[in-house]
């Protein structure tokens, strides 16, 4: 299979790097696969640009950098904006679909959209969107097995938000499943 590279993009503030983490732990420790992570970001700690690379094989990994992601999640316009040119032609895109809006996008790329940031809100706690997103990847994608997903985001979280942080997971799964089943 090769490698398959990730970039999940969006401002600091949203998880985006806690999201590369767990997809990447997921993989590594849960999926009998290999990961790596590499980020970046801007100076400013909330609400500057920011991105989590994640590289997931079945075999060691040699390039831990990601140059043409195969996937993608943008949590922002100004990352779409910034990173959805790097996309492959045939790549998967997953977005925030009220806060980003997909345009100039080559018509092979597939495109899933979930309001993340919506059922994070109707859960009770925004900051969650992120882990939203990671139940929806783990849905849309089957990268990474549910079961690998969901010990990694217990792994990854502060014990006393863990049973809020799979609220969002189950969610973001779910909408997924159904978005896929819709298709079908």
């Amino acid at each position: 299979m090769g490698p398959t590279e990730i970039k999940i993009g969006g401002l600091g503030g949203q998880g985006v790097i806690l999201g590369g983490i767990i997809i990447g732990k997921a993989a590594a420790l849960f999926d009998d696969k290999h990961s790596c992570l590499t980020q970046a970001f801007g100076p400013e700690a909330r609400g500057s640009a920011c991105s989590a690379q994640v590289v997931v094989d079945t075999s060691p990994i040699l390039y831990p950098y990601v140059h043409r992601p195969h996937l993608m999640v943008a949590m922002s316009q100004d990352a779409f904006v910034k990173f959805s040119p790097e996309l492959r032609p045939d790549g998967t895109l997953l977005i925030e679909e009220d806060l980003v809006k997909p345009a100039g996008l080559p018509p092979t790329v597939k495109v899933y959209a979930v309001p993340a940031t919506r059922i994070a809100e109707e859960l009770g706690k925004k900051m969650v969107l992120n882990i939203v997103m990671v139940g929806f990847f783990t849905a849309v994608t089957g990268l990474v097995s549910e079961q690998a997903a969901r010990e990694a985001v217990k792994d990854s979280v502060p014990p006393a938000t863990v049973e809020l942080n799979m609220k969002a997971f189950d969610r973001g799964y779910a909408y997924g499943k159904q978005l896929l089943a819709a298709k079908a």
